[in-house]
């Protein structure tokens, strides 16, 4: 990963800290705790729950990694910073699916913190670069494999 800056919002950098806090105190204490009742088992040559032990801790070393350069190269964007009247990373913006006539939510965010599950989508993605700096009913059309999809934007909130 480079050192290039990473754009989150205070929520997504609260819990990038949180979840490194917690891989540091608890996530570690317990992966030790798997490590030696492992040992004591004897033969670490076909030991099964050794080696799981040894790639769950090899896997959480590389994200404590991880999420400590992207820490040290974050730079928040501030609900301040977030003009109200158009869409921002940060924004809440309710769309209109034209073709469904759904309302969908989406809060626009940095790529580290995109969760399609949560309905956060990252500034970078085909709908969140269309979003940018759109404001309350603009039409906004965004190309995907399956045809052009278009969306009203109703609302832009506050966060």
């Amino acid at each position: 990963m480079s050192n290039e800056e990473i754009i989150v919002t205070q929520e997504g950098l609260a819990k990038m800290e949180e979840e490194l806090r917690e891989l540091k105190t608890v996530k570690r204490k317990e992966l030790s705790e798997r490590l030696k009742v492992a040992i004591s088992y004897g033969d670490l040559k076909e030991n099964s729950e050794y080696h799981s032990a040894k790639d769950d801790q090899a896997f959480m070393e590389t994200r404590i990694l991880v999420l400590e350069r992207m820490l040290k190269n974050a730079k928040v964007v501030a609900a301040g910073d977030v003009n109200p009247d158009e869409v921002g990373i940060g924004s809440v913006v309710i769309l209109n699916d034209i073709e469904f006539a759904e309302k969908i939510e989406y809060r626009i965010v940095g790529t580290a913190e995109a969760d399609v599950a949560e309905n956060k989508i990252s500034y970078e993605s085909p709908l969140g670069k269309e979003l940018l700096g759109k404001k309350v009913g603009d039409v906004i059309s965004v190309n995907a494999p399956m045809g052009v999809l278009q969306y009203e934007l109703l609302e832009i909130k506050a966060t």
